[in-house]
């Protein structure tokens, strides 16, 4: 699957380990209400283009997953600060659904 990376000249190399770190960093970097969202543009950064194939939970599942993930941040990022804003809707990382 990576065979086409053993092609790839010194330049190459460094372009796509750039592209790569800025991918990775936005994602990480992504915070507020972006956490919510799914990062498309993260696996548009892979060669292969694939459609992925994603089952969405019913509503009461995923409310339950959604309630899960918010205290795990509680535990993992106990210091982070809190904020009280609203979703909105422009959220940058919604619009790439």
């Amino acid at each position: 699957m990576d065979e086409d990376i053993e092609q790839f000249t010194r330049e190459e190399l460094i372009t796509e380990i750039k592209k790569l770190r800025a991918g990775i960093r936005t994602h990480r970097d992504s915070s507020k209400h972006e956490l919510c969202w799914h990062h498309p543009q993260l696996w548009n950064l892979l060669p292969e283009k694939i459609a992925p194939q994603l089952a969405v939970p019913a509503w009461p599942q995923f409310m339950r997953g959604c309630l899960h993930y918010r205290e795990s941040l509680d535990i993992q990022l106990a210091n982070a600060p809190r904020v009280n804003e609203e979703y909105d809707g422009t959220s940058t990382n919604q619009d790439d659904q």
